[in-house]
C-alpha cells in the first residue's frame, strides 16, 4: 500500500511539533536546511553569508558546516564537498506555537525590496497546496535576484508568510523582539490585524507575519554560477552542533 501524498502544510505541522529548542538555554533541536556545494566554494560561499546576515538576508547566524566524508543526520558528504546546515524559518513557527500563538503556515515566495525595504510578494506558493517546498521550487526557477539586493539594495529575495490570531499581537512582538536578541535576524514585516501583508491577504482577525527564507544565501551562491543543491525542511538537528558565522 503506498504512503499517502503529505503536503507541505502537515510536514511543517508536524516538524513544529517536534522542535525542542529554547534559545534562552541554546539548547534543544531546531528545523535545518542542508545545502551541499563544491569544497573549492566554501570560502566564497562563506563570505556571501556572512554579508547577507549583516544586512538581515538571514534567518540566523547558526550554521553546521561538514566536509568530505562527514556525516549530518545520516547523510554522508561526498568527496570535494562540503555540506552547509543552516536553520529554517519553519524553527520560528515551532517558537511562536510554544508559546500560545495560534499561527497558520501560508506560504513561500518572492519579495520584490526596493531601497532595503520589502515592497510586495510577486509569487507565491501556498503551503496547502503542494507537497514540495516553496522555496525550493522558486530557487530552480532562478527568479531571486539577491546578490542585487546585497549590492544595491534592490532586487528579489526569497521569503514566507504566515498569519498569527490578532488576539495574541502582542505576545507575538514580545516574542518577536526576544527572538532578535537571541540572533534571529530574519523577521521581514509584521502586517496588522486583518490587512494584507507585503499584497498577501489574511485570514479574517488574523495579522500577517513575514520571514525571510533560509535558503536565501544558497540562491544568491547560484547566482554566483557556484553549483549548489538544496533541500529545505530537511529535518531535526541539535542547536549545540551548529556554530556562528562569527567562527569562520
Amino acid at each position: 500500500m503506498h504512503a499517502p501524498l503529505k503536503f507541505t502544510n502537515h510536514r511543517i505541522e508536524e516538524y513544529a511539533l517536534r522542535v525542542t529548542y529554547r534559545p534562552e538555554e541554546n539548547a534543544g533541536t531546531v528545523i535545518y536546511n542542508i545545502s551541499v556545494i563544491e569544497s573549492r566554494d566554501l570560502e566564497f560561499a562563506i563570505s556571501i553569508m556572512k554579508e547577507a546576515h549583516r544586512q538581515g538576508l538571514t534567518l540566523s547566524d547558526r550554521l553546521l558546516i561538514a566536509g568530505p566524508g562527514e556525516q549530518v543526520d545520516g547523510y554522508t558528504v561526498a568527496e570535494d564537498r562540503n555540506a552547509i546546515c543552516t536553520i529554517c524559518s519553519i524553527t520560528l513557527d515551532a517558537l511562536l506555537i510554544r508559546r500560545g500563538i495560534p499561527l497558520n503556515p501560508i506560504g513561500g515566495g518572492i519579495v520584490e525590496i526596493e531601497g532595503r525595504a520589502p515592497r510586495r510578494f510577486t509569487a507565491m506558493i501556498l503551503y496547502r497546496d503542494t507537497t514540495l517546498d516553496p522555496l525550493e521550487v522558486l530557487i530552480s526557477q532562478e527568479l531571486t535576484s539577491i546578490l542585487d539586493v546585497m549590492r544595491h539594495g534592490t532586487g528579489n529575495i526569497l521569503a514566507n508568510i504566515r498569519e498569527c490570531h490578532m488576539e495574541a499581537e502582542q505576545v507575538l512582538e514580545t516574542t518577536l523582539d526576544e527572538l532578535s536578541g537571541f540572533g534571529f535576524s530574519g523577521i521581514l514585516e509584521l502586517g496588522a490585524p486583518n490587512l494584507p501583508l507585503l499584497g498577501v491577504p489574511v485570514s479574517p482577525q488574523y495579522l500577517g507575519v513575514a520571514f525571510v527564507g533560509g535558503t536565501n544565501t544558497m540562491a544568491a551562491l547560484r547566482e554566483a554560477g557556484r553549483p549548489v543543491v538544496t533541500r529545505a525542511l530537511k529535518g531535526l538537528i541539535d542547536i549545540q552542533k551548529m556554530g556562528y558565522l562569527a567562527d569562520y
